[in-house]
């Protein structure tokens, strides 16, 4: 089922629903200048068997508003536009599961209305804590020396977006899907084209917007209350991540107070079939959908 809510004065965003209506509530939160299909048919499909699974296009992606160069916003904001999602559809707890800026924006709502969350599931993110990581054997890293993004990742994402037509756009994609899934797995090209010929059919057009990006970042760390975090929380582990590599994932679960972490062999920072199957058992055991 499809519906927009009304998230802020002249925002919309559009949601969809899918799963028993009565099932506890799992709310799907994506990454940066992604919309919410970009979330796999057959991964939201397993989750729905056992939960009422809700996906929503953020700001400036898919079928919800595109304010930002007439209304522009703070990341902070879109943590915000979570509960409001849940506030429309009159969810009073929810699972959620964020990735990328998703789980940024999870951290923060697992901070600031921890009594909104049934659990939290982060993939593929970094910790919003200036808490500085602890190595096995004791000794400390602060948070500006954990490893960076990837060199090639960082290079494509420096290079200017520009309309050289809808094949060139879509070669664009996938150039980018294959550098972010990393190097462990073998690259499907065509299972990314037919995931972005989806977004944009959804979308209704290939434009990108840079939004995100360009939002206001600041005041985004939650060092203390996610130190004092009682919410479920799992960390997914991605080993051939190039945007949060490893040992990102160990620092965020020693910030997220609680937190456990479970590592899906082979994965990036992309969600390829071969690892959708373990994500979703990972993460129906931490809802306590399935017996892990």
């Amino acid at each position: 089922m499809q519906q927009f809510i009304d998230a802020a004065p002249g925002i919309r965003l559009w949601t969809e629903q899918r799963g028993a209506a009565d099932a506890a509530p799992l709310l799907l939160v994506m990454g940066a200048q992604a919309t919410g299909v970009g979330w796999p048919e057959p991964l939201v499909d397993a989750l729905a068997e056992h939960h009422r699974v809700i996906r929503y296009d953020h700001r400036d992606t898919g079928r919800s508003t595109w304010p930002f160069e007439e209304q522009p916003y703070r990341i902070a904001d879109l943590a915000e536009d979570v509960i409001a999602v849940l506030d429309g559809l009159g969810v009073g707890r929810a699972h959620v599961v964020g990735m990328s800026l998703g789980g940024m924006l999870a951290q923060m709502v697992l901070a600031d209305h921890p009594d909104r969350l049934l659990s939290a599931t982060l993939i593929g993110t970094s910790a919003l804590s200036s808490t500085p990581y602890t190595r096995p054997d004791g000794s400390t890293v602060p948070v500006d020396e954990l490893p960076g993004i990837a060199p090639e990742v960082l290079e494509l994402w420096a290079r200017p977006v520009e309309d050289h037509g809808p094949a060139a756009e879509m070669e664009r994609r996938i150039e980018h899907w294959r550098v972010l899934a990393g190097d462990q797995l073998p690259f499907d090209a065509e299972y990314f084209r037919a995931l972005e010929r989806r977004v944009i059919e959804h979308t209704g057009h290939d434009r990108t917007s840079t939004a995100h990006g360009r939002a206001e970042h600041e005041g985004m760390l939650r060092t203390d209350r996610l130190a004092k975090n009682e919410v479920p929380t799992l960390v997914v582990c991605a080993p051939a991540e190039p945007v949060f590599p490893p040992p990102h994932p160990q620092h965020l679960a020693q910030c997220v107070r609680g937190a456990s972490v479970v590592e899906i062999p082979g994965m990036g920072h992309a969600l390829p079939p071969a690892v959708l199957e373990p994500l979703a058992t990972a993460i129906l055991s931490h809802t306590g959908a399935t017996k892990g």
